[in-house]
């Protein structure tokens, strides 16, 4: 297979990867709706995922002690490991926002979060890739992708609740950029996204775990709501495996900027696909929602000219 294809091959994985973003914000989001409470939707979803690998995949295991060797040799700070706490804080805003701006509206807002701080990501050499210049086309990407937020929000203006919930998804989207970038290092010093992967979703059930019990002894009584029946509300954990894998797996091979990009436009894709084809508490994607979405995909096409 030759550089050029291999490139292509792991360009389609991280657009799947998106795609799973896309999907699992809608499962999140309607499970926090039916619980009545994002924080236990995304405890939800974080433990369903971490069980699936201490339980159904155990060979994911492997080459985890290299972690531990890769921080007592200074390979790795303890910053590093912690990537799991974005990925927390990114399911807990699906949980909590979706139901009240779609999936697409998340996704647009994701994405210019995730676009702006990859600049500075790649700037200060968080990837394993190394520090990389900030080219004007990139810097241009990252601005279309911010204003395609103001785009895609422009009729809740009037509705600073509206606004405020797509401010969640916006900060997720910085969270995104720094953890794919740390969790590339940690996969390269296991030689395997699986000890990554893992490690994310310890670090993210035990943060979630903390906050829901604050919040529980806060508002008193017991769990926010019954647990609904339907068997697919739970497979966002899975989902997120899939997720966080492939972009440890990719980083290292094709940088953070052509794996945020192809994630990006998985989750754009898959957002505008998913509300038009079952759409939520919001609605259908209207006018101002695909413009944005279109905006959002040509932002990406300059940056990746860059």
């Amino acid at each position: 297979m030759s550089v050029g294809s291999d490139r292509a091959a792991f360009v389609a994985l991280a657009v799947l990867g998106g795609g799973c973003l896309a999907l699992q914000s809608r499962i999140n989001g309607e499970l926090g709706h039916q619980l009545g409470d994002g924080i236990a939707a995304a405890t939800v979803s974080f433990g369903v995922g971490l069980a699936v690998m201490l339980l159904a995949l155990p060979w994911m295991h492997r080459n985890t002690g290299r972690i531990l060797h890769a921080l007592r040799s200074g390979q790795l700070r303890w910053w590093q490991c912690i990537g799991g706490a974005c990925g927390a804080f990114l399911v807990t805003t699906q949980g909590l926002t979706v139901p009240w701006l779609g999936v697409s509206i998340f996704i647009v807002a994701l994405v210019a979060g995730q676009s702006a701080s990859s600049l500075a990501m790649d700037r200060l050499g968080v990837g394993p890739g190394g520090p990389r210049l900030i080219t004007r086309n990139r810097a241009l990407g990252a601005l279309l992708c911010v204003g395609a937020v103001v785009i895609a929000v422009g009729d809740s203006f009037g509705d600073p609740r509206s606004l405020g919930f797509a401010a969640l998804p916006l900060l997720a989207g910085i969270g995104v950029a720094w953890q794919q970038g740390v969790n590339g290092r940690v996969a390269l010093a296991a030689t395997s996204p699986w000890p990554a992967t893992l490690l994310n979703f310890a670090v993210g059930t035990v943060a979630l775990s903390v906050a829901l019990a604050i919040e529980s002894a806060v508002r008193g009584g017991g769990p926010p709501g019954a647990f609904p029946a339907e068997p697919w509300l739970y497979v966002g954990g899975p989902l997120g495996i899939v997720f966080i894998a492939i972009s440890a797996a990719v980083v290292h091979r094709i940088g953070v900027l052509l794996l945020g990009l192809g994630m990006i436009a998985g989750q754009v894709l898959g957002a505008l696909a998913i509300d038009a084809v079952l759409p939520g508490p919001a609605g259908r994607p209207d006018l101002l929602t695909l413009t944005g979405a279109a905006l959002t995909l040509v932002a990406v096409r300059i940056a990746a000219r860059g």
